[in-house]
């Protein structure tokens, strides 16, 4: 496995996102022992990072990665993120990044992942109550007392990204980006590269479409958030089969699957980009870290960049809310 630098750091080029091993979709939390071989397994091919967040679950998600990692944890770069939880009463899916939050945040992350550091600690998603300096402070703090390496955001827009690095290094920024989302190119990425702030693309197969196996939500468990997902939906959904159809036309005549064509797009972007796609299966994992070696000609870059972007927005009403861009 290649690796890449985001800012300083140094990571596999492909990560592993574990969300879905336990929160989101369907089958997560149903089989913890397939998610720790999955780990494993990854490991084994060359993947360096992983990443978690204390909302999966919430909770477990953490829990799990610290029991796969329990006497592997010096093999990993470990990213998890808080913002998404409010300890001081409001609970779970209340935005809270306040110093006070993201101190008890990261003692209970430290425990559950089993570890005296956090490699990458992002702010899950910007707090329209907080400033963006104060965040970034406590971070900051958190830094020299030796519990995070490593700075992050997650969906924050140029204005937020250069104000908290002014303050303390951004190391990198997460967001949604694929072949089906691309709207941070334009104003987002030109900030990074001038900031030499590293992009982890999470959702780089589109929340599993753009692998060619998803052709009906009907298999779709009712506490699968992709049910509610306005790309999922009616005529959303049958346009965005047809995108997928065109990813697969270029995956036969590269020999590789539509997944690994789907990765190897974002991997051809630059090489301060480190897509996490997510899974909880062993052969998923080895199937979407093949996509290292996978080299599409330009003439295949150019055929899939001009693909239309997907139909419909990337989260519901409530979840875009959340999102800066």
């Amino acid at each position: 496995m290649k690796h890449i630098k985001l800012g300083d750091l140094e990571v596999s080029r492909i990560g592993l996102g574990a969300m879905g091993m336990s929160h989101g979709y369907t089958g997560a939390g149903t089989d913890d022992a397939e998610s720790v071989r999955t780990v494993h397994r990854a490991l084994e091919l060359g993947v360096t990072f992983l990443d978690t967040a204390e909302i999966y679950g919430p909770y477990t998600n953490e829990e799990l990665l610290g029991r796969a990692l329990k006497g592997r944890r010096d093999d990993v770069v470990l990213a998890t993120k808080f913002g998404l939880v409010s300890h001081a009463g409001a609970g779970p899916w209340n935005i809270d990044s306040s110093p006070a939050n993201i101190r008890t945040a990261v003692e209970g992350s430290l425990k559950r992942l089993g570890t005296d550091h956090i490699d990458l600690y992002y702010q899950h998603r910007v707090d329209p109550g907080t400033p963006i300096e104060e965040t970034a402070g406590a971070v900051a703090e958190l830094v020299a007392e030796g519990k995070v390496r490593h700075f992050g955001l997650s969906e924050a827009g140029p204005e937020t990204i250069r104000r908290a690095h002014a303050v303390h290094p951004v190391t990198a920024v997460q967001s949604e980006y694929s072949l089906f989302t691309r709207g941070l190119q334009e104003r987002v990425l030109p900030v990074l590269r001038e900031l030499n702030i590293g992009l982890v693309p999470f959702s780089p197969l589109g929340r599993g479409v753009l692998t060619g196996t998803i052709r009906s939500t009907d298999g779709f468990a009712d506490d699968d958030f992709r049910r509610g997902n306005p790309r999922f939906t009616g005529e959303n959904f049958r346009r965005n089969l047809r995108l997928v159809d065109e990813v697969e036309a270029v995956a036969a005549e590269a020999g590789a699957t539509p997944a690994q064509v789907a990765l190897a797009w974002l991997l051809a972007q630059g090489d301060d980009i480190a897509p996490i796609p997510g899974t909880k299966h062993v052969a998923r994992v080895e199937e979407n870290t093949a996509a290292d070696r996978v080299e599409l000609t330009p003439a295949q870059i150019e055929r899939l960049t001009g693909l239309p972007p997907a139909s419909g927005d990337t989260h519901d009403e409530a979840g875009m809310r959340m999102m800066e861009r």
